[in-house]
């Protein structure tokens, strides 16, 4: 009996890993021959460099500054201005100008120091986060005040606070600008992940409510200046000398919009979509890089007779989220169906420096209603799902494939977490249009002033562009061979992640849990991946989809009676 058991265990383990080994989609092969020799990532470091130099925010220098250099860039690979285009030409972009709602802002310079002593707490030289967004700036002279640790809400109503600097590592800057009259504002709240003890430099970036008749600072501290300051206030009275110098002014909010026009299907098209605002390096100049080098790349194969693309490709940069859902919401000034959406976001850190792994965020599936087994959450979080929040389709997996062979042959590391949103393709999502993310988590200098170019690795951005582009050619050219390789596809993804959840569900039940529970997780997996072999029709209708439905669910019904 004991070798039986044996036999069976054995067995199981060669059928689940033969089902985890799928093989790459044959209609990829020649983009990757395509792509891999001339793709450097050499001009999109080059761009992260340029970039990274700003703290970006719709609207101000550095925003702007970097749209004008990608339309310089874009023009210099034969992209023309939309509104000197005729009906032929092939490569366009334009700039988008719109009214803002409110003002725009930047940061220009800022010192915070401790009046007695040689050294600033802190110095915007070397943290360009320590103002929060929107602060006002202080008089020439700067302001100096008393500082007054904050322990409790108590202490707000029990000391006298007027004219002085609140301090506090246990309230929120919510909590603390309540009050009336106060000199100006310290915060400390670095998450863990951040590993703040030791990045003891490190400020995550935040921001305050813009008031145009209250002028208001806060300063973001790191844990070395907060440590400090907490030392001295245990010796006594602590005065500071704070000095902010920022720019608050009118501005316009531009978008960038890039389109290689399909010789066939035109009106059918896949959108890239990066986001130009936020201070980083990895977050966000890395994405901007990167389409950047997607975009002339893919001009310079298409006029050298090498690529012919049949449904349009299309790249923004812009205000994240903002920018996205305004070009999906607004049909009307635009030509083209948007098939799939694909958002780079932090895409090209050196992993041995960030501790981030690449990242690709599925669609919504039932890993994020039952986030079990190998699944997992980054430490971003996500809500759990419903089953009505489900997006079958077909681009998950497809998604995954092109990278993990792009990360075969790079030795290089690609995982999937569940949908948790936050970020550029949840504008497609939200417009039933298939979306996915790809990105890095997680990155201990995320949202941090120590988020530099030395936080990037070329070789990163080759790796996840080229797997974006192959991805991307291959849905622009997919035809009735593609469709059929993709149901085989696809069927083969549902069949290994079919038994890794019978695997997994037979666990739980020897644990004790509900067997009919358990086949309801089951079935919802078989419902998602039938739904996504319907969905392949958007690329053509095929004979493989509905036989390969048939046999998807044969297997299903087998180990649902095994449940």
């Amino acid at each position: 009996m004991r070798h039986l058991l044996v036999f069976f265990l054995a067995s199981l383990a060669i059928v689940s890993q033969s089902y985890a080994q799928e093989e790459s989609l044959p209609a990829t092969y020649s983009y990757f021959d395509l792509v891999r020799p001339v793709f450097s990532g050499q001009k999109a470091y080059e761009t992260v460099s340029f970039v990274e130099k700003y703290w970006r925010l719709a609207g101000n220098t550095g925003f702007n500054e970097t749209v004008f250099l990608l339309a310089t860039e874009l023009e210099k690979a034969g992209y023309v201005l939309e509104e000197k285009a005729n009906a032929d030409t092939r490569f366009t972009y334009r700039i988008e100008k719109r009214p803002m709602s409110g003002p725009t802002w930047e940061p220009v310079d800022a010192s915070l120091k401790i009046i007695g002593e040689e050294n600033p707490l802190l110095d915007f030289s070397s943290n360009r986060n320590m103002m929060y967004q929107f602060s006002s700036s202080t008089p020439d002279s700067g302001i100096q005040a008393e500082v007054i640790y904050i322990s409790t809400l108590k202490d707000l109503n029990e000391i006298d606070l007027e004219g002085k600097i609140l301090f506090s590592d246990q309230l929120s800057y919510r909590r603390l600008s309540a009050i009336e009259g106060v000199a100006g504002i310290l915060t400390y709240d670095n998450p863990e992940y951040l590993q703040p003890e030791k990045n003891q430099t490190s400020i995550q970036f935040r921001g305050l409510r813009y008031e145009k008749s209250k002028e208001k600072w806060a300063i973001a501290l790191s844990y070395e200046a907060k440590e400090k300051l907490k030392m001295a206030l245990v010796k006594g009275k602590v005065e500071l000398d704070v000095r902010l110098q920022t720019k608050i002014y009118e501005s316009e909010e531009l978008t960038l919009v890039a389109q290689v026009k399909g010789s066939q299907k035109p009106l059918e098209s896949l959108m890239f979509s990066a986001h130009i605002q936020e201070p980083g390096a990895n977050d966000n100049a890395s994405g901007v890089g990167a389409q950047l080098e997607m975009a002339t790349l893919t001009a310079n194969l298409i006029e050298s007779g090498q690529l012919d693309l049949s449904r349009t490709l299309t790249f923004l940069w812009g205000d994240e989220i903002i920018s996205t859902r305004r070009y999906v919401e607004e049909k009307e000034k635009r030509q083209t169906e948007i098939k799939w959406g694909i958002s780079l976001d932090m895409v090209g850190e050196n992993t041995d420096v960030t501790g981030g792994t690449f990242l690709i965020e599925k669609m919504p599936d039932p890993s994020a209603i039952w986030t079990r087994g190998e699944d997992k959450h980054t430490e971003w979080g996500g809500r759990p799902l419903k089953v009505e929040d489900m997006k079958p389709h077909y681009l998950n997996d497809f998604i995954l494939n092109v990278f993990q062979n792009q990360g075969k042959n790079a030795n290089w590391q690609v995982e999937t977490n569940p949908f948790e949103g936050g970020s550029d393709h949840t504008p497609f999502l939200n417009a039933n249009i298939p979306g996915l993310l790809l990105w890095h988590f997680t990155d201990q200098f995320y949202h941090t002033d120590n988020d530099r170019l030395d936080k990037v690795s070329q070789e990163t951005l080759k790796n996840v562009a080229t797997g974006a582009l192959v991805s991307a050619y291959t849905l622009l050219n997919a035809d009735e061979s593609t469709a059929s390789q993709m149901a085989k596809l696809i069927l083969q993804a549902a069949k290994s992640r079919l038994q890794t959840e019978f695997e997994l569900s037979q666990k739980a039940i020897q644990a004790g849990e509900d067997p009919e529970e358990e086949k309801i997780i089951l079935q919802t997996w078989t419902d998602w991946y039938l739904a996504s072999l319907e969905g392949i029709v958007d690329i053509a209708s095929v004979n493989e989809i509905k036989s390969t439905q048939e046999e998807l669910s044969a297997f299903s019904g087998k180990l649902l009676k095994q449940l």
